[in-house]
């Protein structure tokens, strides 16, 4: 039997506040999703500013790249590579640069979805989240 890790509520605090401090460091309007290992939803936080649409993207970027164990770029990618027939896979919404899977010891055990700015950038406020953790 193996050991699981899994995300306490003190780390999703702290993933969030390095997130939000990070969109506000460069005047960025996002909202924050924290998911667990499942897709679950842990966190959801959107910033003054941000469009409604967000709160929507935002989850479901966290949820692909939970559930997919890869940062949802991964699945953008593919689409763009011509395989669109893969945007009809069940379960998977968010297939947007902007969910970053949170890997401890090789195992996905969450992710972090960001939308409300560039692609990119959403993903850089993740990462940013993530590496709060030291992960």
């Amino acid at each position: 039997m193996k050991t699981k890790s899994y995300l306490e509520l003190a780390d999703v605090k702290a993933i969030a506040a390095a997130a939000e401090a990070e969109a506000l460091k460069n005047n960025w309007a996002v909202t924050i999703a924290i998911a667990d290992d499942g897709g679950n939803l842990l966190w959801l936080q959107r910033l003054d500013g941000a469009n409604a649409l967000s709160a929507h993207i935002a989850p479901a970027k966290a949820h692909t790249a939970a559930m997919g164990r890869r940062d949802s770029k991964g699945y953008e990618d593919i689409i763009n590579g011509g395989r669109t027939a893969f945007l009809t896979v069940p379960a998977l919404h968010g297939m947007l640069e902007g969910g970053v899977a949170i890997v401890k010891d090789g195992q996905v055990i969450g992710a972090v979805g960001v939308s409300g700015v560039k692609s990119n950038e959403d993903a850089q406020v993740a990462q940013v989240g993530i590496a709060a953790i030291g992960l």
